[in-house]
């Protein structure tokens, strides 16, 4: 949905390119990321919003019909709830016709800490 044209630099520029509906669910999953991993990184990567601790640790975009979450881990498949949601092998798509599961979110990024934080 962000313009190809005129590439965001930053993730406030990401969410302000979307439709005034999804800025709102994106501004909120941004907060519970933030909240869940205070000490990622956060930056503009493989055209979405990106957080880095030791490492990718998850990305989020906004699309036309969902809302995509890419932790790009083994470990998201052990959440069953995920399982009730569209996606692929490294994604979770979560529709916006529906409630979004803040809660779930903030799990797999809690999940996704934990990975990038084991020494």
């Amino acid at each position: 949905m962000p313009s190809k044209n005129t590439p965001p630099a930053t993730v406030d520029e990401y969410i302000a390119q979307l439709p005034e509906n999804v800025q709102q669910i994106m501004t909120k999953i941004r907060a519970v990321i933030k909240e869940a991993a205070p000490m990622a990184e956060e930056k503009i990567s493989y055209g979405m919003a990106g957080y880095y601790l030791n490492g990718g640790l998850i990305w989020f975009g906004g699309y036309k019909k969902h809302i995509g979450i890419y932790p790009r881990t083994a470990g998201m498949v052990a959440l069953k709830e995920v399982t009730a949601y569209k996606g692929t092998k490294g994604s979770v798509h979560f529709p916006l016709d529906e409630p979004m599961p803040y809660d779930l979110i903030r799990k797999i990024v809690e999940t996704r800490v934990a990975e990038n934080t084991k020494t």
